[in-house]
């Protein structure tokens, strides 16, 4: 991509406005998507993006800069709009760099910009026609496949060196079911960082089944009713309300400059004592996995929360100057025109004790939230409102009508202490996460949890 004697000058021209550290971040990413309407191709893309972005630090304060223009002279000039950024302009200091080289530990053997677009056609094909011959109600479908392949190159003046590959390959199936003049939605996206052999251990009809299934729950539910109540969320997606409405209060970003409901708690308990909770990117295969983030540091497996105590943050590079404390492999970014933050990777709460059945029935009323959607929280002060996309109401211990419409509305500090069952069924599911350095690929997950008491939206 960007050999290593060119990099070398560019990030000590970076450093000649006085900076004490330079980062240089090459990115080549190939994209390609293939999505269907009603079993018909609507669309097909193949992209490739290159560029490179380049820090430089002085204490806690940062100038980056970016460039399509990846020849010598296009990144000197990066360079040095950099370093003037930073301050008058002095000597150029020598950076030697030494090449390092990781064990990758998310291999993929099939990358899917190398196989026949009407291969990949037919397996969304597959998943497509599965949904909509689910049933006679099922109005509409539309589904898309899509695949990664992603290459960076990591410098910097500490004498770094380094590149890393990362595949990832996703189908996404929605679907309308319709009667009387109602229409309801179901979706399924199942997604891992491997390469088209991801379809060997996942069905594409079952994933469009699963799509249509969901739209018919809803398509014959009444709307859920509104008050504080018990409720039950179930793993895999439900984990998402953890990443929302905990887990970016645990992100460096916030929590170094006092902007989140989580600073200066290190050793307290803030969770319940069941609740376990950990952002691992190490984990083989899955869609948030990463050899190496965005900064160069080797990802870990990184324990947030131990028995309702908090045991750590992610942090990243600038994190870790604010705040005195190592990086934990948490540096993220979209692509080359971001600077990174910290951010999760797969984050989850770890199996309970709690047996499931027993979860259901201790609940005399409440609610079951089967699959969650999206929502909007406040990091700084933890606030949150979720969507439930398939919930079922609580009635004596056993899950009885399907109810639509209903959100979850509370705080995460709250949430953590609620949570007073935890299942043994951990699963997680993959969505991607927005914040300042763009959009990363994150898993979320949970085992079966039970909330003593939320607010529920509804009617």
């Amino acid at each position: 991509m960007i050999s290593k004697s060119i990099a070398e000058s560019v990030l000590a021209c970076a450093m000649s406005g006085g900076a004490d550290f330079a980062e240089l971040y090459g990115e080549i990413t190939r994209n390609n998507s293939i999505s269907m309407v009603d079993g018909k191709i609507d669309r097909a893309t193949d992209n490739l993006v290159s560029g490179v972005g380049i820090r430089a630090f002085l204490g806690t304060r940062t100038v980056f800069a970016s460039t399509s223009d990846i020849s010598r002279e296009g990144l000197m000039k990066c360079a040095r709009a950099v370093a003037a950024a930073m301050g008058e302009i002095k000597a150029e200091i020598s950076v030697t760099l030494r090449e390092r080289f990781l064990p990758n530990i998310h291999p993929a053997a099939v990358v899917p910009s190398g196989v026949d677009a009407r291969v990949r056609a037919e397996l969304l094909r597959a998943g497509c026609f599965a949904a909509k011959e689910y049933d006679p109600a099922i109005s509409q479908v539309t589904g898309s496949l899509m695949g990664v392949d992603h290459t960076i190159l990591v410098a910097n003046t500490e004498g770094l060196y380094t590149t890393d590959r990362h595949i990832r390959t996703r189908i996404a199936v929605s679907a309308v079911a319709s009667a009387a003049g109602v229409n309801q939605s179901g979706s399924a996206s199942p997604g891992a960082g491997m390469g088209l052999e991801f379809f060997d251990r996942v069905n594409p009809a079952d994933v469009g089944r699963e799509a249509s299934r969901q739209a018919m729950v809803n398509l014959r539910a009444d709307y859920c009713p509104a008050g504080t109540m018990m409720v039950a969320i179930e793993n895999g997606f439900g984990g998402v309300i953890f990443h929302e409405a905990c887990g970016h209060s645990l992100e460096a970003t916030s929590v170094a400059i006092g902007a989140s409901q989580m600073a200066g708690k290190l050793g307290q308990q803030i969770a319940n004592v069941k609740v376990t909770a950990i952002d691992d990117g190490t984990i083989l295969g899955a869609w948030g996995s990463v050899n190496i983030d965005d900064e160069g540091t080797p990802t870990q497996r990184n324990v947030l929360i131990e028995n309702g105590i908090l045991k750590n943050y992610m942090i990243d590079r600038l994190g870790s100057r604010r705040m005195g404390m190592p990086m934990t492999g948490s540096g993220r970014r979209q692509g080359y025109t971001y600077e990174a933050t910290s951010r999760m990777t797969n984050t989850f709460i770890a199996n309970g004790t709690d047996k499931n059945e027993d979860i259901i029935a201790s609940m005399e009323n409440g609610l079951y939230c089967r699959k969650m959607g999206g929502g909007s929280v406040n990091p700084l002060t933890g606030a949150f409102n979720f969507a439930v996309t398939e919930g079922y109401l609580v009635r004596n211990g056993k899950i009885c009508e399907p109810v639509r419409g209903a959100s979850l509305i509370g705080t995460g500090s709250e949430i953590l202490q609620n949570i007073d069952m935890v299942g043994q069924n951990l699963e997680t599911a993959q969505g991607m996460c927005g914040s300042s350095s763009g959009s990363v690929p994150t898993d979320v997950g949970q085992p079966l949890i039970r909330v003593s008491t939320i607010t529920v939206g509804g009617r």
